[in-house]
């Protein structure tokens, strides 16, 4: 069974065949926004319309439009719903030691104030996971340790996703651009250069972002030392380590930079109030109880691991080594620890076609099975071995386990129908049409380039996802319309940075992180408008270096080297033969 994608399916008309293809996203965020239905419910739905969409509007085949779901769903479980179980676990740990106050103090020693622990955990903390993990995982990290230290459900959730836009660029060790470079052809020195140009402007407004949002603008004022510090510090960092150095390192470099030069200042420098919510103000001056170092140490040891565990990971090294190896050195892990399943029906069965790409080419669809190199194993791993040193015995840490399996088990079936949403959209090429509706903009692309992306991110819930959506077809119409490709092919990443905090997954990862099971739309309507704004900014600074600011400002991809003909070589003449002189 072969089919090809069509990206104008109603009249013939690209922006009335976008406005069709959203339908299944207007319904998934309706229903959570403005209907305030459970998540699980509207992810179904919007499953069911993106179906219905591509089955009688695009004419894709009912079996292959089915079996893309399937292969979201199984993306939607593992790696995804996998690094939320096992996030939680840890945090399930600490909670039921106690050892979670300890931590929680340890901090309040650092800074009382709870918009000095925002800027270091949402922020800092948040970007060190993100550039080691990603995929979530620092929403439900952050999430968890917000609303541990005290911080009201919806503002530890909102938080912690504002916090984690700035770094997923970056993140999971320069995945996203990594995967940008492979789709597109362009440098990836270059490509990780040009996003370092754009991103550390949001690097250093985001801190204050955070507290505006957090507290006010007033009490913003108060701690802006704190916020420019964190935010500058982290942004050096970013762009002289993406300009010098690579994709690989900036996050995990910034953040650690942005936690210690914090730390630094609030050595010499405190806010002159105290900072706490309303139902904490009796206790905003109550005595912290006397903790010994060796206590500190054990009750932080399970995140000590996760950090450990999570950058161990992911490292090209030892991702390949439990793998099973290469085919070409395997290891005794080889064809046990990563499994490969080309998707029934699915796999190389659907074509993209021009514009989308640049020449017709048959998606593959394999569904990979990593269960021991996947992020969230080396959190189950941190997790049993911190559990063990808190005091935990094996059969203890299992039950710990089921009962976080059982809390979560609605948000895992939500997250697998809507990554099936994804994936449906995906190979169907609705998420296709709606890209073309964007590039078909003209004068104001450079703006909407960042559009695309953040629309890439909202979509499918992924950085890396949306730059392998929508990076050939940045790179083409940047090439059409004489803009500078890699200017596009940045923006793309960097616009989807923003559509982080309102994608499904986000969403519920973080309702789950802080007990909010059920209330994804409201947590949506927290930070939709600030997603918004925030990607429209990144547009106006995209038009900024496309119009305006010198070319010199953002690199380009350097031209392909001239085909030199070489001239065949003329045949030898034999040199005459002197006849010697009788």
């Amino acid at each position: 069974m072969n089919w090809t994608q069509v990206y104008s399916p109603v009249m013939g008309n690209i922006f009335l065949s976008a406005l069709v293809a959203a339908l299944p996203v207007f319904v998934l965020l309706g229903l959570l926004a403005f209907w305030h239905v459970k998540a699980h419910i509207s992810a179904l739905l919007g499953l069911a319309t993106a179906l219905l969409v591509s089955i009688f509007v695009y004419h894709m085949p009912a079996k292959l439009a089915g079996m893309a779901a399937v292969n979201g769903a199984l993306y939607g479980l593992l790696p995804i719903g996998w690094i939320v179980l096992n996030a939680i676990f840890i945090y399930d740990i600490t909670v039921k030691s106690g050892d979670f106050e300890v931590v929680k103090h340890s901090i309040a020693g650092i800074a009382a104030d709870r918009r000095i622990q925002a800027l270091l955990i949402a922020f800092s903390f948040g970007a060190f996971i993100e550039g080691a993990a990603g995929f979530g995982t620092p929403v439900a990290i952050s999430a968890a340790m917000l609303i541990g230290l005290g911080f009201r459900p919806l503002q530890a959730a909102g938080l912690a996703l504002i916090g984690n836009t700035a770094p997923v660029a970056y993140g999971a060790l320069g995945s996203p651009l990594i995967a940008l470079a492979g789709v597109t052809g362009l440098p990836l020195e270059l490509l990780s250069a040009a996003a370092g140009r754009i991103l550390p402007i949001f690097s250093l407004v985001v801190p204050f972002w955070i507290i505006w949002t957090m507290a006010g603008r007033k009490a913003m004022m108060e701690v802006w030392p704190a916020c420019l510090t964190a935010g500058a510090s982290f942004a050096v960092c970013q762009f002289l380590v993406s300009n010098y150095h690579g994709p690989w390192l900036v996050d995990i470099a910034g953040a650690i930079i942005s936690m210690v030069c914090t730390v630094i200042l609030l050595k010499f420098w405190q806010p002159k109030t105290l900072w706490r919510y309303e139902h904490e103000r009796e206790e905003a001056h109550a005595e912290i109880p006397d903790q010994s170092t060796g206590k500190v140490v054990k009750a932080w040891m399970p995140w000590v691991f996760l950090s450990l565990f999570v950058f161990a990971w992911g490292t090209p090294q030892v991702k390949t080594f439990l793998n099973g190896g290469t085919k070409a050195a395997p290891n005794f892990l080889y064809g046990i620890s990563k499994l490969d399943y080309p998707m029934p029906l699915l796999h190389m069965a659907v074509t993209k076609t021009p514009p989308v790409v640049a020449k017709p080419a048959k998606e593959a669809a394999v569904y990979t099975l990593n269960w021991l190199s996947a992020t969230g194993t080396s959190l189950m791993l941190a997790g049993i071995a911190g559990g063990l040193l808190l005091g935990f015995g094996p059969w203890q840490l299992l039950k710990i386990w089921g009962n976080t399996v059982k809390r979560v088990r609605i948000s895992l079936l939500t997250i697998a129908a809507m990554l099936a949403l994804g994936f449906c959209t995906k190979s169907a090429g609705l998420d296709a049409t709606m890209g073309l509706a964007f590039a078909a903009t003209g004068a104001v692309f450079p703006f909407f380039s960042a559009m695309l992306g953040w629309l890439g991110v909202a979509l499918t819930g992924s950085d890396t996802s949306s730059n392998v959506l929508f990076g050939g077809l940045q790179k083409i119409t940047a090439q059409q319309l004489g803009l500078n490709p890699m200017l596009t092919a940045a923006a793309n990443t960097c616009g989807g940075v923003m559509g982080k905090m309102i994608d499904a997954q986000s969403l519920v990862v973080a309702s789950v992180a802080t007990h909010q099971e059920g209330q994804e739309g409201t947590i949506l309507r927290y930070v939709f408008w600030h997603s918004i704004v925030l990607a429209a900014l990144v547009g106006i600074v995209i038009m900024l270096y496309a119009k305006v600011l010198p070319s010199s400002w953002m690199p380009t991809a350097p031209a392909p080297a001239p085909v030199v003909t070489v001239a065949a070589p003329a045949p030898a003449v034999a040199a005459p033969v002197a006849t010697p002189v009788k």
